[in-house]
């Protein structure tokens, strides 16, 4: 097995130890295919379970009958980490797949490239068949690949970035998750308007932390499912990029810059969607290693050419502290500032949303606490903003 796991990615090597751990939570000696397609099944990350939620099929289904199928397999009772193999029948199904990998001009083997392997004969083809179209299942793997080469331990990380990294706020909004926006029209209004615009298309939220920039983006979401918005921004997808998730376990030189240059791609590709950045100051220098470049450098040529749409929102602050340093990043944006508003407004926005956290916290909020939560915070809370610590107090008082 050695010699297979050189040219195996880091995540398949991942999903073979958990392969390995189910086998042995099984009692089963050896590691066979099934117990592999359990992992991935198992792996609410995964590429399969992604097609799976894509194609609206019941992952549970699938698992039970995996399940199934392993109940029928040899079992012993002393097995561990020390005695576990991988069965003939796994290295052949890895050397198979090696031949697909090859002819695709891949250097690693990926979860993608098994699947399709795998997906084209027993007993895997078998239980696929059950739920789903083969070709179908065999498309979507090619989609989510979308031409890109497997030439690294890390670069099927970067395969559907936008669904590891991202958040869809249109998805959100057409689910009924998010909560309605109460005011804000002249921001919102502004925010459209930008977005329309052929040139400099992309703008900047700047104001206090807890004034609502994060929903003024929420608010636009909704327009968009609602189709309350500009021709030109109908059938558009918001997406909130994790920035914490982007980063987070990026220990090689260049592997964050990789998967944020795979969303940037993604993005370009759609043409239909706009990318939000919350504290986007924080792309300043993101990454940014001895020899590498940070996120603001990978943006700009995207951004400079218009194919990358980006909302971001940050403070006054920290935009004066690292936007107006870099010009050529200031440029890009133009600035929407969002002001704290006033406590009759924010009265407004807790009436909104008033009917949700009574939900959440089954209880019936009096109006008269929304006013007392609206005037007192005003006048007590004065190093934070509305409408956040209006919102917290009624929230605290509720919960």
């Amino acid at each position: 097995m050695a010699n297979i796991q050189d040219f195996l990615t880091d995540n398949m090597l991942s999903n073979l130890e958990s392969a390995a751990s189910l086998a042995i939570h099984s009692k089963n000696n050896e590691v066979v295919p099934l117990h592999l397609l359990w992992a991935l099944s198992v792996d609410n990350a995964s590429i399969l379970n992604q097609i799976l939620n894509k194609l609206n099929i019941s992952k549970e289904a699938l698992e039970l009958e995996i399940k199934s199928r392993i109940s029928k397999l040899a079992t012993s009772s002393n097995v561990n980490r020390e005695n576990i193999r991988f069965s003939n029948e796994l290295i052949n199904s890895l050397e198979n797949a090696k031949g697909l990998m090859s002819a695709n001009g891949d250097s690693y083997l990926s979860v993608d490239t098994w699947l399709i392997s795998e997906s084209q004969k027993s007993p895997i083809k078998e239980i696929l068949a059950q739920f789903l179209d083969l070709r179908e299942f065999q498309k979507e793997l090619e989609s989510l690949r979308a031409g890109r080469k497997i030439d690294s331990k890390t670069s099927d990380e970067t395969l559907d970035s936008l669904n590891k990294f991202g958040i869809d706020l249109t998805l959100k909004a057409s689910e009924g998750k998010l909560d309605p926006v109460i005011g804000r029209e002249e921001e919102i209004e502004r925010l459209m308007q930008i977005l329309i615009r052929k040139t400099k298309n992309n703008p900047i939220l700047l104001g206090e932390p807890g004034v609502g920039k994060t929903a003024i983006v929420e608010a636009l979401a909704q327009r968009i499912i609602k189709k309350d918005v500009p021709k030109s921004l109908q059938n558009k997808k918001v997406i909130a990029l994790d920035m914490s998730a982007l980063i987070a376990g990026a220990k090689y030189r260049g592997e964050f810059e990789d998967r944020l240059k795979a969303v940037v791609n993604e993005v370009i590709k759609s043409e239909n969607i706009i990318l939000f950045i919350d504290e986007i100051h924080t792309i300043v220098g993101a990454g940014a290693s001895e020899g590498s470049m940070d996120a603001a450098n990978i943006l700009k040529p995207a951004l400079a050419r218009g194919e990358l749409h980006t909302i971001g929102a940050t403070t006054l602050k920290e935009y004066r502290k690292y936007f107006e340093k870099d010009a050529a990043l200031q440029r890009r944006f133009q600035p929407v500032n969002v002001g704290e508003p006033s406590v009759n407004e924010a009265l407004a926005m807790l009436r909104g949303i008033k009917e949700k956290l009574e939900i959440h916290h089954n209880v019936t909020i009096n109006d008269s606490a929304l006013v007392a939560a609206a005037k007192l915070s005003k006048r007590y809370i004065a190093d934070r903003f509305l409408p956040d610590k209006a919102i917290d107090l009624i929230d605290e008082a509720a919960a």
